[in-house]
């Protein structure tokens, strides 16, 4: 805290603002040239890490404690705000489930990839290297859903449901892992997972539907952020009990984004219409400015406290690229079985990102392997938002795919091509004027 003492407020508030300035910079260059921002706050945490210690500043005690409360921040205001974007119906229940299949066998089979790897790269039991392995396995909506946004709308809304799935999925995984880590046998670890997502689910309808209910009886114009303090407290007091209480958050986000669907017969005299789409409209805003403020700092905060010696080493980088090569191999049949479209993009777009990093900080200190290096986690973020810009860059070349393309070897075929186009041209307006001679002829007639 001394450190903290010995500079200005106005420094700390001219580095924020500065912070989020370049921030928004970083998102148009990431719109220009589908380079995940991700890649460059982490990178310009890095750059100030290694200026404030060039002045002699160390800042890493209370970095941590804040990284930790802004993750919590930004997994609820992500979810949010995917929750907010996602439209239910028959038409999509196909899509949805196949998205989410994908997301549950993925993650699976990616966490036992992964811990095997952990276990005979660097020697880890078992329970450990499974724990390590969720952070690692899990897709980060964060970046996935402001980089599809250019995609045509299936690819894109197959990738939202998929990455909202696997966030949540991994978080309650983690924490099942943690909870029944000295659990006895397989039935009390059924018994307690079970019971623990029922009854998380039943609180989360019951106080979804009250959460809605109460957004259209709010005539304060400062009611939003009531709102979502309300969230962060259900979702604190959630976890605080070791319920998987980012259901709560989801389903909120669904009920109030399709009112229309789960607001019907009995239910829908508790609605008005408009203050629901007005309510709607702005909570989905302030959601999508609080995400990216949270967003910014923590993923430049990660990159100050990141140790570039872990970088060095060579087997932190092997691990690393053994891991990336597994997720991409166990990811390419499913898509194939389950996706009916092409499996470009998709296949590119898994990226890891704030859930690796929030879940990585909330390992217990008993589970904790002081082997495992953090080098192997900025490997995995850079590496697999790489893979997805280049996916993502080259997908551009296919959005006109159902365009007839002109080929030819040489200029004479294309001679030929010409006049075959030609020759249509003349043949439509021939058949267009033998249709207006007949229907003259009609008219002459009558």
């Amino acid at each position: 805290m001394e450190e903290l003492n010995e500079l200005s407020p106005y420094v700390l508030v001219i580095a924020a603002s500065v912070i989020i300035i370049v921030s928004y910079l970083f998102n148009v260059v990431s719109q220009k040239t589908n380079i995940p921002s991700v890649i460059l706050l982490i990178l310009t945490g890095i750059g100030i890490s290694q200026g404030l210690k060039y002045i002699g500043l160390d800042l890493e005690d209370i970095l941590f404690k804040v990284l930790e409360v802004l993750g919590i921040l930004g997994l609820i205001m992500i979810v949010l705000e995917a929750a907010l974007d996602l439209k239910l119906g028959r038409d999509k229940l196909k899509l949805i489930i196949n998205s989410f299949v994908v997301a549950f066998l993925s993650l699976g089979l990616t966490c036992f990839a992964i811990a095997y790897i952990l276990v005979y790269f660097l020697e880890m039991e078992m329970m450990n290297a499974i724990l390590y392995s969720v952070p690692l396995s899990v897709m980060s909506s964060s970046i996935i859903i402001p980089s599809v946004a250019n995609l045509i709308g299936s690819k894109k809304e197959f990738l939202i449901y998929e990455a909202t799935f696997s966030d949540i999925l991994g978080i309650m995984v983690f924490y099942f892992i943690i909870g029944n880590a000295n659990a006895s046998d397989a039935k009390e670890v059924f018994f307690d997972i079970s019971s623990n997502i029922t009854l998380t689910v039943l609180l989360s309808i019951i106080l979804g539907y009250a959460l809605v209910y109460l957004i259209q009886k709010l005539d304060s114009k400062v009611k939003l952020f009531l709102l979502i303090s309300f969230l962060i407290l259900l979702y604190s007091v959630g976890k605080y009990y070791k319920l998987s209480s980012l259901i709560i958050i989801l389903l909120f986000g669904l009920l109030l984004n399709n009112h229309k669907l789960f607001f019907r017969g009995w239910f829908k005299q508790f609605t008005n219409e408009k203050k629901l789409n007005e309510a709607l409209d702005d909570l989905h805003l302030v959601t999508l400015e609080t995400a990216f403020v949270v967003r910014t700092f923590f993923f430049v905060i990660f990159g100050m406290t990141l140790q570039l010696k872990s970088l060095l080493s060579i087997q932190t980088a092997i691990v690393s690229l053994i891991i990336i090569l597994a997720t991409y191999i166990i990811r390419w049949p499913l898509l194939k079985i389950f996706s009916n479209r092409s499996l470009k993009p998709a296949f590119f777009v898994t990226p890891r990102g704030l859930i690796t990093i929030l879940l990585y900080f909330s390992i217990p200190d008993e589970f904790k392997f002081e082997e495992f290096r953090p080098g192997i986690l900025l490997y995995v973020i850079m590496l697999t938002n790489i893979v997805m810009t280049y996916g993502l860059i080259t997908d551009k070349s296919d959005k006109s795919e159902d365009i007839e393309k002109l080929e030819f070897d040489d200029w004479e075929e294309l001679d030929e091509e010409l006049k075959l186009l030609k020759e249509e041209d003349n043949n439509d307006d021939q058949s267009t004027e033998n249709t207006q001679d007949k229907i003259e002829q009609q008219e002459e007639k009558k």
